[in-house]
């Protein structure tokens, strides 16, 4: 057949050699190993002579690594999207996020304007999975979802997306697996030592006082061989230091029900000029050794230093719901769901001057080691251990300043307000920057009877993660080609340890003037028309005593903690296929993973055990263990024409959230009849908190995909398909609950252990389907003069049927209706010259909030563009391998914008802006 002899062919089309770890999926890597581009005459099955040899053009850059992933999408077995490295330290995007976000049906979340997490087809990170080189991985954040920002794109060679799973595919995603895939030296085949800079513009400007708005990134790599090629060792190391900037407007919410004489009005605002200074060491190491003909030992070690370190500067309003609001003095109007105040005045309004700090600190350890067999008897195997850990701290601490201490003590603003669907503008009459009125206090007695002047919020977190697989295979005659066993076990484990105090005055004061020496350059809210606010380092002014901190002993604060251990037993068989039908061939696989998971959750409840009316500490711990059967099937017929016709069918899951099944569960006795007992019985037990026994999202899906293949090879056009039922949903909801395990409460013993818990849950699904167009055209398959030009891109709609606990259909976490992006390109003769837009639809996003909670709320529709503009000095030069580039990012200034949960344009709660980013580099390789 064509197809085999373009597989196993010599390529006029060099391509990047790509960093596939055969010996942990040996099925895959089988199908998988990208192959050079093909000539027009191969695709065609003609024979190519030397003469036509001579005259071929070398592709390179961004064309190479294009032809390489359309190489990739062909010759997989997997229905699948992928992006290379258009050299040595050189993905085509400044970060992996944005890269991974330019594939089809994928796109990304912004965090501080950096895409650091991914949705496919539509659906949020919670419901994806992520691997480094095949192996899974710990993350910077509280979920499963890996945040890209933590690797460097430097030292990335190549990502892959997996869009549909095989039996031995361990560590698979319910919408999909990412798999970050770093450089393998004796498959790279050359000396290289590359290095490279660029330094980068934030155009909104050092918007703090001790802010920056220059910074940089420098990084080098290291490739070589030894010993006749049977020694190859890869270093790479990046470094980082880069500012992003933030205005922002957040509302409380919204006041009011609409109706005459209520209109909807701004409750409160708390806006924030926020600036981070991300500093991110990561090196990566390889070695490689071809023990012998049949062996190869490959040893690999990552590390990540990530320190993300923002000031937060800015005003909170108590408006609507903290003053009297007349709406006869309001200018309302009508919208949707009634009436709306577009502008008016608050009187009495005591606002809150915050200067906070939010800082991450994360240590990501990640390594493994790999033996792999291949005999020549058609007998082949592997073993890999993997490890990965992370340290992470988050430090938030709030400080609170104002005109007086207390409620209706200090000195009160009278603001005018304009709401429009930008958020809220506003006209104080107070001067915010005067240290002289604004002094260190809790101006609205949050505290009580302390005088809270803020919070200190200190979150320790430690994830780590063991990974053991073995596996074996049998290459077979027939229609059976190769029959795979493998073995995989997963150990891994995550606690949190809160670390939380009152930040007070010292010396027992109620208020305290700010000191002269810890002032910096005031904070400019005149975005919002507030002015500048007094600005100041609270960590100095602890640091010097003036502010103090007191342990919180709240019960509140330890219930916190948890620690969860996962422990996964999968076995696999499959059996790869490949047969000759008529004018084509069918390639693919089919077999079954199982999968034995043993969870489980430590933590702690205060029950009053005695009856006193005290809480008394119990230990607690609880679990499960089940069994998941996952079978999969992936046919591909395969055509000399280029066309490629795939089916897949698979059982899928995706885990809960780690932090959701902490056993840190808060309960009592009911024992007035409420109606509510799940058994009729009473008293009984009611609760909340996580749950220890919650169960993976599980769905059943089938894809169809055509594929067409044209320009030798180069070109592609695909439509896919997809349907999942989903039979397996997580919500949030009240559940029937055994709370057997737990010590009893005071007081008349429940009738039975049997209550009700108040936590996440699984429900039953639904399905969502959708469909995905996606293409890489180079245009001089067309038209000769275009040689150069080409376009890459996709569009993606995916439906959701989701029912959540109560039975409605749900908005799932991340989901977007329609995303879309594409890339106009031309790179010729070293020059290079791109433009690309990704767009996706209103979804609903993750929000962060004090102390690690995440907030859902939804997210308009966005469209960002970037534009990269470089040259490669070419061979013979005196510069030759040099390459420069200048890019930018977020080149409309579009905005992160979220709103109200009705209809209303004007109801915004978050209106994020990160202004524009200019960056521009080279890269030497010697």
């Amino acid at each position: 057949m064509a197809f085999r002899k373009h597989l196993a062919g010599t390529s006029s089309v060099p391509v990047l050699a790509l960093a596939l770890v055969g010996g942990m999926y040996p099925s895959i890597a089988a199908a998988q190993d990208t192959q050079p581009a093909t000539t027009v005459q191969e695709e065609e099955g003609q024979p190519v002579d030397e003469a036509d040899e001579e005259n071929v053009i070398i592709v390179s850059g961004f064309r190479e690594a294009l032809a390489t992933a359309v190489a990739q999408k062909r010759n997989s077995d997997l229905i699948l999207e992928s992006v290379t490295a258009e050299d040595i330290g050189k993905l085509p995007d400044d970060s992996i996020g944005e890269s991974i976000a330019r594939l089809p049906g994928v796109t990304s979340q912004r965090l501080n304007g950096r895409a650091n997490v991914i949705a496919i087809r539509g659906l949020g990170p919670d419901f994806s999975q992520t691997l480094l080189n095949g192996r899974e991985q710990t993350s910077t954040g509280d979920n499963r979802a890996v945040e890209f920002d933590q690797y460097p794109s430097e030292v990335v060679n190549q990502v892959l997306v997996y869009k549909s799973p095989s039996a031995s595919l361990v560590g698979q995603g319910l919408v999909g697996t990412i798999d970050v895939r770093t450089i393998r030296p004796l498959e790279t085949g050359e000396q290289i030592f590359a290095i490279g800079a660029k330094g980068s513009y934030a155009d909104l400007g050092a918007l703090n006082a001790g802010s920056k708005e220059f910074g940089y990134r420098a990084n080098a790599t290291y490739v070589d061989q030894f010993a006749d090629d049977t020694l190859g060792i890869a270093l790479s190391a990046a470094y980082t230091d880069e500012p992003y900037q933030l205005q922002e407007f957040n509302a409380w919410g919204y006041a009011g029900n609409g109706e005459p004489g209520s209109p909807f009005v701004i409750g409160g605002s708390k806006s924030f000029v926020t600036s981070t200074q991300l500093t991110r060491i990561g090196v990566n190491g390889t070695l490689q050794w071809q023990a012998s003909p049949t062996l190869m030992v490959t040893l690999d070690g990552f590390y990540s230093n990530f320190d993300d370190d923002q000031s937060k500067r800015g005003i909170e309003l108590p408006l609507a719901f903290g003053t009297t609001f007349d709406p006869n003095t309001a200018t309302v109007v009508d919208g949707p769901f009634g009436g709306f105040a577009e502008q008016g005045t608050f009187e009495n309004v005591e606002g809150v001057v915050r200067n906070d700090v939010f800082q991450r600190e994360a240590d990501l350890y990640s390594g493994g080691l790999n033996l792999d067999y291949e005999g020549d008897d058609g007998w082949s195997a592997f073993f890999d251990f993997g490890f990965s850990r992370t340290d992470r701290n988050e430090l938030s601490i709030e400080s609170y300043s104002g005109t007086g201490y207390n409620a209706g003590v200090g000195a009160t603003d009278t603001i005018q307000f304009f709401s429009d669907t930008e958020g809220t503008s506003f006209q104080p009459t107070l001067d915010y920057s005067d240290p002289n009125q604004i002094v260190l206090t809790d101006p609205l007695g949050w505290g009580g009877s302390r005088v809270q002047a803020g919070y200190y919020n200190n979150r320790i977190i430690e994830d780590e993660l063991f990974q053991y697989r073995l596996g074996v295979a049998k290459e077979l005659e027939g229609f059976i080609s190769k029959a795979n066993f493998g073995l995989s076990y997963t150990d891994r484990s995550k606690s949190l340890t809160p670390d939380e105090f009152f930040v007070m005055p010292s010396g027992g004061a109620t208020e305290l003037a700010i000191p002269s020496s810890a002032l910096l350059r005031p904070t400019d809210l005149g975005y919002l028309g507030l002015g500048p606010i007094v600005s100041y380092d609270v960590r100095d002014l602890i640091a010097d005593g003036t502010l103090i901190l007191e342990a919180n002993d709240s019960n509140d604060i330890p219930a916190k903690a948890y620690g969860i251990t996962e422990k996964l037993m999968t076995a696999y068989l499959q059996f790869d296929v490949q047969q000759d039908l008529g004018a084509g061939e069918l390639t693919g696989n089919f077999g079954v993973q199982a999968v034995n998971t043993e969870q489980n959750s430590t933590g702690i409840a205060f029950v009053d055990l005695d009856g006193d009316g005290g809480q008394e500490r119990v230990d607690l711990s609880l679990g499960d263990n089940y069994w998941d059967i996952l079978p999969s099937a992936n046919l591909s017929l395969r055509f000399d024409s280029g066309w490629v016709f795939r089916l897949a069918a698979s059982r899928q899951i995706q885990r809960p959230q780690l932090d959701d099944l902490r056993v840190a569960i808060g309960y009592g006795l009911v024992e007035t009849n409420n109606g509510q007992s799940p058994t009729g019985q009473y008293p009984f037990i009611d609760g909340s908190g996580g749950n220890p026994v919650l169960r993976p999202y599980r769905a059943n899906a089938v894809d169809f995909n055509v594929e067409k293949y044209f320009a030798g090879g180069a070109g592609v056009v695909a439509a896919q398909l997809f349907y999942k039922d989903l039979v397996s949903y997580i919500d949030g909801d009240v559940q029937v609950f055994d709370y057997s395990a737990f010590p009893l409460p005071a007081g008349n013993p429940p009738a039975t252990t049997i209550g009700l818990l108040r936590s996440e849950v699984n429900t039953g699904g639904g399905n969502f389907y959708g469909a995905e167009l996606s293409a890489t055209v180079p245009f001089d398959a067309f038209v000769s003069g275009l040689q150069g030009f080409g376009a890459t891109g996709g569009v993606g709609y995916t439906k959701t049927e989701i029912e959540n606990a109560q039975g409605n259909v749900d908005q799932i976490p991340g989901y977007s209706k329609w995303v879309a992006n594409g890339t106009l390109y031309y790179d010729l003769n070293g020059f290079s010259a791109r433009g690309s837009v990704r767009y996706r639809s209103e979804f609903l996003a993750d929000f962060t909030g004090f102390g690690g909670n995440i907030t859902r709320r939804l997210a308009r529709a966005e469209t960002i563009v970037d534009a990269q503009i470089g040259y490669e000095f070419q061979p013979g030069s005196a510069l030759e391998g040099l390459s420069i580039y200048v890019q930018g990012q977020n080149l409309t200034n579009q905005p992160f914008v979220s709103q109200f949960d009705v209809p209303e344009p004007r109801a915004v709660i978050d209106y994020q802006e990160y202004g524009r980013r200019f960056l521009a580099g080279f890269t030497y390789k010697f």
